[in-house]
């Protein structure tokens, strides 16, 4: 797996953060015994089906209605926006976007049945209104990653719940 912090920062293999390993156990778990599970989106989205985009904005923003500060639930919908439609728009494959909120804050992962890995695009200083979204997820995600799978990968990232 690998993991980057907000700005881009190194690239990590392995763990997303220093979590401890009860942290670890309890967001696998999606929860704590006796807890409630926290609240999670699952929906699939059709192959090159552009109309999802907007759909997994309107089910995130009722996942996250009373969830982080102002500006929070924005964030999180632009960067879901953009990890959806890289996926409908780069895979010509179906995907699955999951966001779990937790007590450590989002979580959005976009799976898609393609091996290829993303690259963020260098900055440029061209006019083209494209090839930004992972960009813009390693700019303002507190940390973000690819998850290599046995048939595809996962795109994710995480905000805190105070972020902004």
């Amino acid at each position: 797996m690998e993991t980057q912090a907000r700005g881009g920062g190194p690239a990590m293999v392995g763990a997303s953060s220093a979590r401890t390993a009860e942290e670890q156990t309890e967001r696998a778990a999606g929860g704590l015994p006796g807890r409630p599970a926290p609240p999670q989106l699952r929906c699939r989205l059709g192959r090159a089906d552009l109309k999802a985009v907007p759909e997994a904005r309107r089910a995130l923003r009722a996942l996250l209605r009373h969830w982080g500060g102002p500006g929070t639930s924005d964030v999180a919908e632009l960067l879901t926006s953009e990890l959806v439609t890289n996926a409908l728009v780069h895979t010509d494959a179906d995907a699955v976007l999951t966001a779990t909120v937790s007590t450590h804050g989002l979580r959005v992962e976009v799976r898609d049945f393609v091996a290829r890995r993303p690259r963020p695009r260098a900055q440029g200083t061209g006019e083209s209104t494209g090839g930004r979204g992972l960009v813009l997820v390693q700019s303002l995600a507190d940390t973000w990653g690819v998850c290599m799978h046995g048939v595809g990968k996962s795109v994710w990232f995480e905000l805190g719940a105070q972020a902004a």
